[in-house]
């Protein structure tokens, strides 16, 4: 196929966002009909380019031989081009219940599908200055999104997010200059700066570039957007916490280090210890603070915040086992946090309830909401056969085979995590099934009952689909070492 079929994908959702303000969807079965044809062609088209691969790069502008912003799509964006595509769709259907109620749909509609192609241009990015265009881009889509109900509490959530975003904007554009000077390239396996990169001046704008982008992906101590954009609606919540930004973040400093400076430089020094360091401690911080929360979608939050650096661990090993464990708990991670926020979300839209304290016995009233957040935290916590045990045995293993100190550390820092996860959702799954006292309920009929079908039935579909990732584990494992390692 030709190259200039990748521009698709990109462009029409973009397009159809912008079009949601001149189009009169006044009615909302036509917003419906509408949305549901742009975002599944989308989709659609987007898998048969996964299938059937364009060849070479698409040359959108040129300023020197090598200062270009291109695309292209390789083994690496397909994974990611992959999961974007599965589950924006999903969460389409999710929104539409969840957003029949709320004001200024047609806003939020219009950014929700931009971001869409906007988050496939990371993926599709053939070098670091297209990805960079991309993602400050995603950035400027989102802010609306975030502050949709335009509260008090939203702008000053949006204002944070968007000062946090820039901040580290900063810090990645330090990488990205370091990497124009020292003449730009597509993203090239192994890094196409590995001969220079052991030079200190290439390790530290490395670290600048790993800082920079790891903000989206919510590292420590540069994490406190996060919590605070749980204000926004829950469909645009779980974009956020599973695929769009904070997997573009991970995913952004996966191309900056093995497809753009390369390991071998960085390996063993000051950098990958430094940057290492602040994943552990990510882990342990992030699971703590969920610990503490009594707010049920900030739990959620903190999970995240805790999860995303175990993808980041696993890159700051600098290996290939490393790289693929990474991408597993990037995928895994991705399924199984936008089921759980989905259910709290419908807990919020069904029963108004927002507090984990009021969720006792909820259980009987949500059966389906209940039965798909459970196998949520019991993936997320790690338990066998579920798709987290896979993702987090496959870090251990790749943390053992490099055998460091630090590396270690990380394994024990993984297990202790492991045992807070299960302390703070698994309990949550306890209280709404067994409460303590079955004459004083906190639900009555009239105030819980089920979600709808547009909300339990991806519910449903995403939970079959993590329960069959941890039974498929290996195979899934080979097929990234195929489609990345080649």
């Amino acid at each position: 196929m030709h190259p200039g079929y990748l521009l698709i994908p990109i462009v029409f959702p973009i397009l159809a966002g912008l079009f949601t303000y001149l189009l009169p969807l006044s009615k909302e079965w036509m917003r419906r009909m509408y949305f549901i044809a742009v975002m599944f062609l989308n989709a659609g088209f987007m898998w048969v380019l996964l299938f059937f691969t364009p060849s070479g790069s698409l040359v959108l502008l040129e300023f020197t031989d090598t200062l270009q912003l291109s695309l292209r799509l390789d083994g690496m964006g397909k994974i990611f081009a992959g999961l974007v595509s599965a589950l924006w769709p999903i969460t389409l259907l999710y929104a539409f219940d969840y957003m029949k109620k709320e004001a200024d749909q047609r806003r939020f509609w219009a950014f929700f599908t931009m971001a869409f192609g906007i988050t496939l241009g990371i993926a599709l990015a053939a070098n670091l200055l297209t990805m960079y265009l991309f993602y400050e881009m995603l950035t400027l889509v989102t802010i609306p999104l975030v502050i949709h109900s335009m509260t008090k509490e939203a702008l000053a959530a949006g204002k944070k997010y968007m000062i946090y975003s820039f901040g580290g904007a900063a810090f990645a554009f330090l990488g990205l200059a370091y990497v124009l000077a020292a003449g730009a390239s597509d993203f090239v396996p192994g890094g196409f700066l590995s001969a220079q990169a052991a030079d200190s001046q290439a390790v530290l704008f490395w670290f600048f570039g790993f800082v920079g982008f790891g903000v989206k992906a919510a590292l420590f101590p540069l994490h406190g957007w996060l919590p605070t954009a749980s204000v926004a609606p829950t469909p645009v919540t779980a974009l956020l916490h599973a695929v769009a930004i904070v997997k573009a973040g991970a995913f952004a400093v996966i191309r900056l280090t093995y497809y753009t400076f390369g390991t071998e430089g960085i390996r063993g020094s000051w950098a990958q210890q430094a940057a290492m360091t602040l994943t552990l401690i990510t882990i342990l911080y992030g699971s703590v603070m969920a610990l503490r929360q009594t707010h049920f979608k900030r739990r959620l939050a903190y999970s995240t915040i805790s999860n995303l650096s175990y993808v980041l661990f696993g890159i700051t090993l600098l290996t290939d086992t490393g790289l693929i464990a990474s991408l597993l708990h990037l995928v895994f991670h991705s399924l199984i946090k936008i089921v759980a926020f989905f259910a709290a979300g419908a807990v919020l839209q069904y029963t108004g309830k927002q507090k984990i304290s009021s969720l006792e016995g909820i259980g009987r009233y949500m059966p389906v909401t209940f039965a798909a957040f459970t196998i949520s935290a019991l993936s997320l916590t790690g338990i066998p056969p579920l798709s987290g045990f896979f993702s987090k045995w496959y870090l251990s293993l790749a943390a053992l085979d490099v055998g460091g100190v630090l590396e270690i550390a990380g394994i024990c820092v993984l297990l202790i995590s492991a045992v807070l996860t299960a302390v703070y959702l698994i309990t949550i799954c306890v209280q709404a099934y067994f409460p303590r006292n079955y004459k004083a309920l906190i639900c009555t009929s009239e105030n819980c009952r089920e979600a709808g079908p547009l909300m339990t039935v991806p519910m449903l579909l995403l939970s079959a689909l993590t329960i069959a990732c941890g039974l498929f584990g290996p195979q899934i494992a080979d097929f990234f070492i195929k489609v990345v390692l080649g």
